[in-house]
């Protein structure tokens, strides 16, 4: 009994460690690392916590001390988690299909060195979208998806062979379209106008900036700089907007909080669900990483993950209706001066600014 007292009370310090860790505004990967698995601290917490209780009457007044810090966990990990789970209100409303323009987007991380491609042109000939955005992809995945040049002419192509690659696929006419490489030589970013069946226009942004790891990148401030002058450059545009991509940040850290204060653009999880989507191979590894947020000109017709095509990745397919009147209401996330500070410190840190974003509605052609 003594025994498992003490294994618990050691798991349950180190827990309280990681917690507190992304407390920290360090950018190192060691410390942003933590802002990932918070569904599965929360759980893990909660388990300990019960263990305590079994063990509770046996115990001294340390024990209570130890209680009370599984209990801290569990709860602040959940106040981080609770949007997006369907007890939480929904920020995105639901609109029925209906007459109003629509427009469906599948995102795809395909991982680079999965040769199933044949799996993921039958999800897209399946769910029929109109726009397909795709990352990871080198010059073998671009000789794969020719057969959707067919029914989706209009595209952008770069393909890396750096894990990096992009794609975008749409059977809606393109303009105003421009890649960049905004934070990093190799890693672009996506930017252009997408022209609706009725004619209205919306301003899509494609990004997949690198993670926060030991292999890829010391520190995540390349992808927070990415994140928040995207973020500036929505919050200005005049036409309806999207951002899309693997973000390689989940849904509930601080910096993807403060890019949706600071664009003003919605989550339709928020309220419906995580719909993780990496790692696809890992059931209690798994956490948000594929992103579509969008302006308050759309509600949501439907948001679904797919299923698995040999990728590390979930597909995920969000279906936007432009309702500009029913969507008004819905509410962003409110933006206080030290948010603005810290966006413009992330900025600077990066060495990147907003004005470095290609802007669809106002530049030329690619």
């Amino acid at each position: 009994m003594h025994r498992a007292r003490l294994v618990v009370a050691i798991l349950t310090l180190i827990m309280t460690l990681l917690t507190l860790l992304p407390l920290s505004r360090n950018q190192r990967w060691w410390v942003r690392v933590w802002d990932f698995p918070r569904l599965q601290m929360a759980v893990l917490s909660v388990v300990f916590l019960l263990i305590e209780l079994c063990l509770l009457p046996s115990a001294g007044p340390l024990a209570w001390l130890v209680l009370m810090l599984s209990l801290g966990c569990a709860l602040y990990h959940g106040w981080w988690i609770f949007p997006y789970t369907r007890l939480a209100k929904v920020q995105v409303k639901t609109t029925p299909e209906s007459q109003y323009p629509r427009i469906k987007i599948i995102n795809c991380n395909v991982l680079m060195t999965n040769r199933h491609s044949e799996k993921l042109l039958h999800i897209i000939k399946d769910h029929q979208p109109d726009v397909v955005v795709l990352l990871e992809t080198d010059s073998w995945w671009q000789q794969q998806m020719l057969p959707l040049e067919v029914e989706y002419p209009h595209s952008l192509k770069c393909p890396l062979d750096n894990l990096y690659g992009m794609h975008v696929y749409s059977r809606l006419r393109l303009s105003k379209s421009r890649i960049q490489y905004l934070v990093a030589e190799g890693i672009p970013s996506m930017h252009f106008r997408v022209e609706l069946a009725d004619g209205q226009q919306v301003v899509m942004h494609c990004l997949h900036p690198k993670p926060p790891s030991p292999t890829e990148d010391d520190e995540s401030t390349n992808r927070d700089g990415e994140l928040v002058a995207v973020g500036h450059t929505a919050a200005r545009a005049s036409y309806p907007t999207i951002v899309t991509g693997d973000l390689n940040d989940v849904a509930w850290s601080r910096t993807t909080r403060l890019f949706m204060k600071v664009s003003g653009l919605l989550d339709p999880r928020r309220g419906r669900g995580m719909f993780n989507t990496f790692h696809a191979s890992y059931p209690f590894l798994r956490w948000p990483l594929d992103h579509v947020f969008h302006s308050r000109d759309f509600t949501l017709v439907e948001m679904k993950r797919l299923e698995a095509m040999g990728s590390d990745h979930f597909p995920i397919m969000v279906d936007l209706a432009l309702t500009p009147i029913e969507g008004s209401g819905q509410d962003t996330l409110e933006i206080d001066a030290e948010d603005l500070a810290e966006a413009q410190e992330k900025m600077d840190h990066a060495g990147v600014k907003s004005e470095d974003v290609h802007r669809a509605e106002i530049r030329g052609d690619f």
